[in-house]
């Protein structure tokens, strides 16, 4: 085993033979299973996959999978990979007749996963795949690939020689060591595979230092301290609750090439509801329904006397046909700036569905009784850190506001009411103006704008298109 310092951190490498102890050790006395550790290593690459590959571009993944576990690594993958909204395709040509590998083909046809015979397989994969999943061979594999995996090997090896002659090659994906690389000193003839994606599983193997490619990924998070303490293992924190984690820096990418194209479902006049209330509420039930982070987030935009814009990021905290709340320090740089030009900006952007409403109107203060009811509201913590805070003052250091909070904290510590600042409270934005926007083909987007207007004396709402 061997360590280099990666960016920021030191990894270790496995040799074969301790590749080979840790799987013991795992199916021995620490009692894991081998669908075990096939379900979380199988879990760990389709995630590796969906944090670089988006389906909405790279939707069409044909694993190729070998006879032994790093094929189930591949089945399993493909598994998750169809829950994650690709179209997966299995190329298994030599299975293998055990209830596990058994279960994993009848959980795919039950989903209607293609099973591509060697014969079914086009002779150029560019043409019908986007991602190319190399489940062949694991670190257990000795010798010289033999049929029909030689083959097929070779046609992943022709990819990279041939691929500037299509418009997109597809993208290889290595699970734990590209197949017919040696476990430890990698590609020795120059001629094998080149993956744009390894995910190393448990711990990178020694050959991983060998790798050149664009993404590095560690899988299989469920190496355990006793393990980690007898092989002196140095591995990367898996971010939150992420079943993989980058090795290395990621590949610098030219900015101006950064480019998404949308599929979504039309925005048709016809469809939308009359009032954008009702169907702003229609859409942002959807962003609950869809689980994204902080659907409630909102970029508020204000302008000074000054005419100088300046944009943040806050919570909205109440909306009914009154207006849009949310709440805030009134002393602060948004606060200085409504004071003088009482008029907003508000923009949602619900990335997973390609949509962002944006909205315009005059803003003023909600009432005390709503400001000291939703204070209350508050966890205590928020509470005390709505004091500290003098938004947007300069302070000396991060440890003049942990002093005063502190000192609250105690001060109230004997559960007594804390008092609402005088200059805390809430802005409501009412609105003359909606726009609903959503991502299209070839930028070909749909915005739908509600203008509000009086008409002998009567307020409705007019809804226009605009061009995107």
């Amino acid at each position: 085993m061997d360590s280099i310092q990666q960016n920021p951190e030191a990894i270790s490498y496995l040799n074969q033979k301790e590749a080979a102890e840790i799987d013991e050790i795992l199916m021995g006395p620490l009692g894991f299973s081998v669908d075990q550790l096939m379900e979380l290593a199988g879990l760990s690459v389709a995630a590796a996959i969906a944090e670089v590959y988006r389906p909405s571009e790279y939707s069409r993944v044909l694993t190729i999978c070998g006879p032994g576990n790093n094929g189930g690594d591949g089945l399993v993958a493909a598994r998750h990979l169809y829950h994650f909204g690709y179209k997966p395709f299995i190329c298994y040509p030599k299975r293998t007749a055990k209830p596990l590998y058994d279960g994993l083909v009848t959980q795919l046809e039950s989903m209607s996963v293609p099973f591509l015979s060697l014969e079914d397989l086009p002779k150029d994969l560019s043409d019908s795949f986007d991602i190319l999943v190399d489940a062949i061979f694991g670190f257990s594999f000795h010798g010289s690939p033999r049929p029909p995996f030689d083959d097929l090997i070779q046609r992943l090896v022709a990819l990279k020689i041939n691929g500037d002659t299509h418009q997109k090659s597809p993208a290889i994906i290595s699970i734990d060591i590209p197949s017919g690389w040696h476990v430890e000193e990698g590609d020795l003839s120059g001629e094998g595979i080149k993956p744009d994606m390894l995910v190393s599983l448990t711990a990178p193997k020694l050959c991983a230092k060998r790798f050149s490619g664009s993404h590095h990924f560690l899988g299989g998070r469920f190496v355990p301290p006793s393990i980690r303490n007898k092989f002196n293992l140095q591995l990367p924190a898996y971010p939150g609750t992420s079943m993989c984690v980058r090795i290395g820096k990621p590949p610098k990418i030219d900015i101006s090439s950064l480019r998404e194209n949308y599929i979504s479902p039309a925005l048709l006049e016809e469809e939308v509801v009359a009032d954008p209330f009702d169907q702003f509420q229609k859409w942002f039930d959807d962003a609950m329904a869809a689980g994204l982070k902080e659907p409630n987030a909102m970029a508020l935009s204000t302008t000074g006397k000054d005419g100088k814009p300046s944009s943040r990021i806050v919570l909205l905290k109440g909306v009914d046909k009154d207006g849009f709340v949310w709440y805030t320090n009134y002393e602060g740089r948004k606060g200085q700036q409504i004071a003088e030009n009482p008029h907003a900006a508000l923009l949602f952007y619900w990335d997973d569905l390609n949509r962002q409403v944006r909205i315009e109107g005059p803003v003023q203060k909600v009432s005390d009784e709503e400001s000291e009811q939703y204070f209350h509201s508050r966890p205590r913590g928020s509470q005390i850190g709505a004091i500290v805070s003098q938004q947007s003052t300069v302070i000396p250091g991060r440890h003049v506001l942990l002093d005063e909070y502190k000192q609250l904290e105690a001060k109230y510590s004997d559960g007594s009411v804390i008092p609402k600042p005088k200059y805390w409270g809430g802005y409501r934005l009412k609105p003359e103006m909606f726009e609903f926007w959503q991502g299209q083909k070839s930028r070909l987007h749909d915005r739908l704008c509600y203008i509000l207007e009086t008409v002998d004396g009567k307020t409705a709402w007019r809804i226009e298109r605009l061009a995107p």
